[in-house]
C-alpha cells in the first residue's frame, strides 16, 4: 500500500511557536507519520508522510483543530504519494524563519505578489516582457526547470536577496514571474522584490508540485523532473516517482538546502 505525502505550508503570526512544538510532534507521532515540520513566527512549513487516515486526521488538526485555533485554516498543501515511507523519523523543529531569506521584516501576510494557478501559467511565461525566474538552489535547477527560465545560480535561498541586488533592475525589470517548488521560496521572494521597488511581481502558486499535478504534460513547458526534499529524490508530471531515484535522510540532508520539506 503506498503512503500519502503531504507538503503545506502557511504564513501566518504563531507568536507561541515554541509552545506549540511538542504538542504537534506528539500528535504527529500518535498518527505514526514521519518527516519534518519547521515552526516560526512566521508560521508552518512542512511535508510528511503516513496512512491515508492519518494524513487526513492531521490536515484537520491543522486547519480547524485546537492546537492552532484556526490560525491555518488558508493552509497551502499538495498531496502525493511514495511506494515506501520517504522518511527515517519525524523531526519538528523551531527556526527564525520557516524559508530562510535571511530577513525577518518580509512579511507575505501584509505583502505579496499576484499569485498565478497552474492553468494560467504557460500564458503568463511567454509573455515578451517578462523574465521568468527560479527561485530555487541550483543543484534542483539542474535536475528540471521551465524553458526559458532565469537561473540565479545560489546555492541556498539566502542567496537570493545578493542575486536581486547585482542582477534585478526596478527600472528595468518591470514584470517579474517567479516560481520554487511547493511555492513558499517565491512567495517570499515576491515580498521581498516588492519592498525594493518593483512593479508587477507575480508567483506560481502550489509551485512546481500543482503545476505538475494540474497540467497534461502535452501542454507543459517543464523540463526534467523536480527536485524533492525526501527520499522519493524526484517528481514528474501527474507528481510520479522517479523510478530507480532514492536516497537516504543522511545523504539528502548533506545537500545545499535550506530543510528537508518541500519549499
Amino acid at each position: 500500500m503506498p503512503f500519502k505525502v503531504a507538503a503545506f505550508y502557511q504564513f501566518a503570526a504563531l507568536p507561541d511557536f515554541r509552545a506549540l512544538r511538542e504538542p504537534l510532534r506528539a500528535f504527529c507521532a500518535g498518527l505514526d507519520l514521519k518527516g519534518s515540520v519547521l515552526l516560526a513566527h512566521e508560521g508552518i512549513n512542512g511535508t510528511i508522510a503516513g496512512t491515508d487516515q492519518g494524513i487526513d486526521d492531521f490536515v484537520a488538526e491543522l486547519r480547524h483543530g485546537a492546537l492552532f485555533g484556526g490560525r491555518l485554516d488558508d493552509l497551502e498543501l499538495k498531496f502525493s504519494e511514495a511506494a515506501q515511507m520517504p522518511f527515517q523519523r519525524l523531526k519538528v523543529r523551531l527556526k527564525r524563519e520557516i524559508v530562510t531569506l535571511g530577513d525577518t521584516t518580509v512579511d507575505p501576510t501584509r505583502q505579496v505578489g499576484t499569485y498565478v494557478d497552474a492553468a494560467d501559467w504557460n500564458e503568463l511565461i511567454v509573455a515578451p516582457d517578462i523574465v521568468v525566474l527560479d527561485t530555487r538552489n541550483a543543484f534542483e535547477v539542474a535536475m528540471g526547470t521551465f524553458e526559458g527560465a532565469v537561473d540565479p545560480r545560489i546555492a541556498s535561498f539566502g542567496q537570493f536577496k545578493e542575486f536581486a541586488a547585482r542582477h534585478l533592475d526596478p527600472a528595468k525589470h518591470r514584470r517579474i514571474a517567479m516560481f520554487c517548488t511547493g511555492g513558499i521560496r517565491c512567495e517570499k521572494a515576491s515580498a521581498y522584490l516588492l519592498a525594493q521597488g518593483f512593479a508587477e511581481v507575480y508567483h506560481l502558486k502550489g509551485g512546481i508540485l500543482k503545476y505538475l499535478e494540474e497540467t497534461p504534460q502535452q501542454d507543459s513547458r517543464w523540463r526534467g523532473d523536480c527536485f524533492v526534499f525526501d527520499e522519493r529524490v524526484a517528481l514528474g508530471h501527474g507528481l510520479r516517482e522517479r523510478a530507480g531515484a532514492r536516497s537516504s535522510d543522511a545523504e539528502r540532508e548533506s545537500a545545499p538546502c535550506e530543510a528537508s520539506v518541500h519549499e
